[in-house]
């Protein structure tokens, strides 16, 4: 067998093992080019926190390279494939060929042998890497390989799972092709499990959403008496298979909506009959956009305070008043701290062909930079823009920068009218003080409301 890099080598353990608590040890068989590698007897490959974690044994076993321990320094260095890897017990970083690097986890001593993260030391290969979960097995296949790949997918083209996103106890799950998930609920605990086959995580959902080195990753859900969690996983290999799971407070039922247009929703606001779809029997359907979120902090302000957080509380604020309104259904893009690309956002509105569109922003700009401002984009858009710039420039008091076009993704793309609010400047003090104000915030929702009521009427 060809030595191959380490890096590609340590890619693939990390894919092998179900998620664990803080610190657990598996056992898992690894196929390189269809065969098996032996590991010798008491090597354990552990989770930590999400990290796999694997002894420097079964790097020089398995693929000759390389491994030199220093105690006194507590360092590894390994050495193959062209490359030399350096990392320090307790250390967060890292030396590959002279450059430093973070590491997700730092080298761990653990019965007198250390374990490496493999994440670390694999991303700049190229293997194809496949786990099948139901054989608990992992399989690597080399560049130059030319067999089959028994543990790949036998799909030729996959669904993509883009985003997901939890609010007015609604699971939403935007994806690229075709969409046919499979519902299930199960009890001792009460759950919803909705399996996509023929499907799998797009290359940015992991940069975007909580996904750790298992293909394992959850969505903090708070506010939402019904669910105490949501989370997800690559189930299956064969086929490829992603599962996510809605763990319930108690039993509950649920209506899923999909329309095969590449968003699904699985709505828990139904008793024992099912519940219309949003915006049904008349009412004005309205989706709100909390800008940002998870890693995209937006704008930060002058006391480090983050766009995304002032975006997402006003949103709230305007979904709960609308909420109380009979004549209007409101879907929030995201509820919670979580990223959604804007072909994501977009995609939510139209389809759930969505009356109207409202994105919540904050600008920056120079210190002396101050005031309101509200965007559209298209003509059809102006006279929403208009009405709501009325009601908010009275509540917020700053400047009033007046409606303008820009040619933002959200309202550009989007089919109905359309507006995207700067509601005022972080980077102003005075600006920054009335936005982050909760009596502030409260009228600002309220004026979204009246403003709204006003357009729809």
């Amino acid at each position: 067998m060809k030595k191959f890099s380490l890096l590609m080598f340590l890619f693939i353990i990390m894919l092998v093992f179900p998620k664990g608590a803080d610190a657990s040890s598996y056992s898992a068989k690894i196929y390189m080019n269809e065969n098996e590698l032996n590991l010798s007897q008491g090597v354990h490959v552990e989770n930590i926190n999400g990290t796999v974690m694997v002894p420097i044994r079964v790097i020089s076993e398995n693929l000759g390279y390389s491994v030199s321990w220093n105690k006194a320094a507590q360092k590894v260095t390994v050495q193959g494939g062209g490359k030399t890897v350096e990392m320090v017990v307790g250390s967060s970083s890292a030396n590959i060929d002279g450059n430093r690097e973070n590491i997700a986890k730092a080298p761990v001593l653990r019965g007198g042998t250390t374990i490496i993260p493999i994440r670390f030391v694999s991303e700049q290969m190229g293997m194809n890497v496949s786990w099948n979960n139901h054989e608990k097995a992992v399989y690597l296949i080399t560049p130059d390989y030319v067999g089959s790949n028994p543990g790949g997918s036998q799909n030729g083209s996959l669904t993509t799972i883009d985003g997901i996103s939890f609010s007015n106890n609604r699971l939403m799950v935007a994806a690229t092709g075709t969409v046919k998930p499979k519902v299930m609920t199960l009890t001792s605990p009460d759950r919803i499990v909705i399996d996509i086959e023929n499907a799998e995580f797009s290359k940015d959902f992991g940069s975007n959403n909580n996904l750790d080195d298992t293909y394992h990753g959850d969505l903090a859900v708070t506010g939402y008496p019904d669910v105490k969690s949501v989370r997800y996983s690559l189930f299956n290999n064969n086929p490829s298979t992603v599962r996510m799971v809605i763990d319930l407070s108690y039993a509950k039922n649920y209506t899923l909506h999909n329309d095969a247009s590449g968003l699904f929703i699985v709505d828990l606001n139904t008793a024992s009959t099912p519940a219309p779809e949003p915006g049904a029997k008349g009412k004005k359907l309205v989706v709100i956009d909390a800008g940002h979120g998870a890693h995209d902090p937006g704008a930060i302000s002058v006391s480090k305070k983050k766009e995304k957080d002032f975006a997402l509380s006003l949103a709230l604020k305007t979904a709960k008043l609308l909420q109380n309104d009979k004549n209007i259904d409101v879907v929030l893009t995201r509820s919670d701290d979580t990223f959604l690309e804007l072909r994501d956002r977009v995609k939510i509105a139209n389809n759930l062909k969505a009356d109207v569109f409202i994105s919540i922003h904050a600008n920056a700009g120079p210190s002396s930079a101050s005031g309101t401002e509200t965007f559209y984009e298209r003509s059809s858009s102006k006279s929403l823009a208009n009405v709501i710039h009325k009601h908010m420039l009275k509540a917020v008091g700053l400047k009033d920068r007046k409606v303008k076009y820009g040619n933002f993704h959200v309202i550009r793309e989007t089919n109905m009218p359309a507006i995207l609010l700067e509601v005022g400047f972080l980077t102003n003090k005075t600006d920054e003080s009335k936005l982050f104000d909760n009596n502030v915030q409260n009228r600002v929702a309220q004026s979204i409301v009246d403003g709204l009521k006003e357009y729809i009427k």
